[in-house]
């Protein structure tokens, strides 16, 4: 059976757009496959998925991507920390602070804010559990704070830090039918956009559009009422004198 396979990397969140699939393309399974941001492009380029949701910076080689969105940056911090009092921080601001560099981190940062840890966690997850700890804050994307969700942790925008953007991606010169159909998705085109539908799809639509558009019309001027003559009895034949 066709299917369709869609990475995305943790923090992206396709929910929406596998919910609009599955309403408009019924016929095709999507199934999703979570990737680690690092591996995502890989995974394109070995034809391991059709699609994925990933990261920048992307490496575009051999690659089609549309920028989705850009995200929020946040710094998690234990709840009773002095920055759960504020709205919102700058880098200037974790100065004092032990900022954690994970390994797998996605922000692209000119000169990390803060002082380093003494060795870099593995993971973010990793990292979260030394924030918990006491260790260190941490600076991430706010899709990440959020997937990292603790009771005992929050978070508070960070005003001037580098952000993370997500966009769709797809290996060149795969541009099938049905990615055209998930392009249209995430554009947010409707179901009766040509666009982002498969071309003997719209085209047998089309067709099917044609009759009925012909039957109204010859519909309506059958019911269209039939003029009546104003002319004051200039039709009508004189007497002769």
């Amino acid at each position: 059976m066709t299917s369709f396979k869609l990475a995305y990397v943790p923090g992206a969140t396709p929910a929406k757009w596998v919910r609009t699939w599955g309403e408009r393309v019924p016929e095709v399974p999507l199934t999703l496959v979570p990737v680690a941001a690092a591996d995502a492009a890989a995974l394109l380029r070995a034809r391991d998925a059709d699609a994925a949701l990933l990261r920048s910076p992307i490496d575009r080689d051999g690659l089609h991507a549309i920028p989705l969105y850009t995200e929020t940056t946040v710094v998690v911090v234990p709840k009773e920390h002095l920055i759960a009092a504020a709205d919102e921080v700058s880098t200037g601001d974790l100065a004092d602070e032990v900022v954690l560099h994970p390994l797998d981190d996605t922000l692209e940062w000119p000169a990390l804010p803060g002082r380093p840890a003494v060795s870099r966690p593995e993971t973010t997850a990793d990292a979260i559990e030394l924030v918990a700890a006491g260790v260190g804050v941490l600076v991430v994307p706010q899709s990440i704070a959020r997937l990292h969700h603790r009771r005992d942790l929050t978070y508070r925008p960070v005003e001037d830090a580098p952000q993370s953007s997500v966009a769709l991606s797809w290996p060149e010169e795969e541009t099938t039918d049905l990615m055209e159909q998930f392009i249209g998705i995430v554009r947010g085109r409707t179901v009766n956009s040509t666009r982002g539908r498969p071309a003997a799809t719209a085209e047998r639509q089309r067709a099917e559009r044609k009759p009925a558009a012909a039957k109204a019309a010859k519909s309506a001027k059958a019911a269209k009422p039939a003029r009546r003559n104003t002319g004051g009895g200039a039709g009508k034949r004189r007497r002769r004198a």
